[in-house]
């Protein structure tokens, strides 16, 4: 058997489809289908049941998909120690992005990697929060930067710093929304991102938690351009507090009352790669664009926390 076979296996496995599998392996369909059904052959199991609707594993395909798993990691580990040996790291990372590059230092990281790992090739590609936390989930993407609360065992984060949002709407409804309940800010129109975003969930748990919902609510594709729309007074939306202060004192827009909320920014990445070099050199990368390492203690300090302790004890 073959490693791309076992990969196939893997991938069709993940996604419980076909096509999806051939696309995110870039070969074609009936390629991916002839290598599923020689590796059927060649183990004398079938491995997949197939239905209108997709593939699912059968008995036997969900007990060997993990050892296929395995062999696979084994197979990146080999490559990896390679690399190390010849003192070099290789490889391709995709990393998924978010709306604003600034907020996420995304130029500083990507001219820092030139310049300590010019071997490794890194593609960006833009994402909503929750379809980039789906993609590396499910290996579509190697990592990407994220913020929110959702969790998974297979995927591990570094987390960056806090970010917080604020209610706004346009500059010529400061009189109109200042007095506002909460049904009458709901009944507003408001401009939000897709429902899997982590700031369509904020607003939604928001308007949840005061027992209402949204009841006129504009799509938007990115931040940026719900920003764009709240100026041009189409509605209220969540704002990024630094971007929602500065166009207020601009008189962009308009805040509504003092609440603020909170998330965090992450970078997240398979927890299944921790040992993974190219996943390593991205984590140091970041650690340093960031200021995240641990302070290094000199000898004095470490001589008079030590006095201290002894002092303490005596």
């Amino acid at each position: 058997m073959e490693l791309y076979q076992l990969r196939g296996f893997v991938v069709v496995a993940e996604l419980g489809h076909l096509t999806r599998a051939a696309e995110r392996l870039h070969v074609s369909q009936p390629a991916l289908s002839a290598q599923i059904k020689a590796l059927e052959e060649e183990l004398e199991v079938e491995l997949f049941e197939r239905k209108s609707n997709g593939m699912m594993l059968t008995a036997a395909g969900k007990r060997l998909v993990v050892d296929a798993q395995k062999l696979l990691l084994a197979a990146q580990a080999l490559r990896n120690e390679a690399h190390n040996i010849k003192g070099e790291i290789t490889g391709l990372a995709r990393v998924g992005t978010l709306s604003d590059p600034q907020l996420i230092r995304v130029g500083e990281l990507m001219a820092a990697a030139v310049e300590r790992y010019p071997l490794i090739e890194i593609e960006l590609h833009h994402e909503v929060t929750g379809t980039a936390f789906e993609k590396v989930r499910e290996g579509g993407l190697d990592a990407s930067f994220y913020y929110g609360e959702l969790s998974h065992p297979s995927v591990a984060s570094i987390a960056l710093r806090e970010l917080a949002y604020r209610i706004v709407g346009p500059s010529a409804w400061k009189e109109r929304i200042k007095n506002a309940t909460w049904r009458e800010i709901a009944a507003e129109p408001w401009i939000m991102t897709p429902a899997i975003s982590t700031h369509s969930q904020l607003a939604t748990a928001l308007f949840r938690e005061h027992g209402i919902e949204a009841t006129k609510v504009v799509e938007a594709d990115d931040e940026r351009v719900v920003s764009s729309l709240v100026v041009s007074g189409l509605g209220m939306a969540l704002m990024r507090e630094d971007l929602a202060l500065e166009k207020a004192a601009g008189g962009e827009v308009c805040l509504w009352k003092e609440i603020r909320l909170t998330t965090a920014l992450k970078f997240i990445y398979p927890s299944q790669r921790e040992q993974d070099p190219v996943i390593d050199a991205l984590l140091d990368l970041l650690r340093d664009v960031w200021g995240l390492r641990a302070p290094k203690r000199n000898s004095a300090s470490l001589r008079a926390s030590r006095q201290t302790i002894s002092t303490d004890q005596s």
